[in-house]
């Protein structure tokens, strides 16, 4: 975990760098897929979505979530991925959805910087490691 600082613009900016968010994108899937038969089951998926902790905690502290409200929120959020409802997540309907939800944090995030602690491995950490290296490439430059 890290304290960065990040915008909405910082997102985009990830986003729309097209290399590094496939790639990013193609590593999450690769590491998820532990059967690697190039999709992602509810199970494998679980693991991803239950690290987002969404109603685990309240404002930093744990809370002890109603465990049918949680499944129908992992059940939702898996629904959400699987967007021809056969089952599984292909890497196209991951990467589909992660750039949906991601330009959805930017839009809520807007363009004035917050500090976030982030997950060494999260698409966010990974949007402001690319941040940091344009900017030390343009100053060299």
């Amino acid at each position: 975990m890290s304290v960065e600082l990040l915008d909405g613009g910082i997102i985009l900016g990830f986003i729309e760098d097209d290399e590094a968010f496939t790639g990013s994108v193609q590593d999450r899937f690769t590491y998820l897929d532990t059967n690697h038969d190039g999709l992602l089951s509810y199970s494998e998926m679980l693991k991803e979505l239950q690290s987002l902790r969404m109603i685990e905690t309240h404002f930093g502290i744990d809370v002890k979530p109603d465990p049918e409200e949680l499944s129908h929120v992992y059940d939702s959020l898996f629904l959400q991925f699987d967007r021809d409802s056969n089952g599984t997540v292909d890497l196209e309907e991951f990467k589909a959805e992660t750039k949906r939800m991601m330009i959805a944090m930017a839009n809520d995030l807007g363009f004035l910087p917050v500090q976030m602690i982030l997950d060494e491995d999260g698409f966010l950490k990974k949007a402001v490691d690319r941040e940091l290296m344009k900017l030390r490439s343009d100053a060299s430059a």
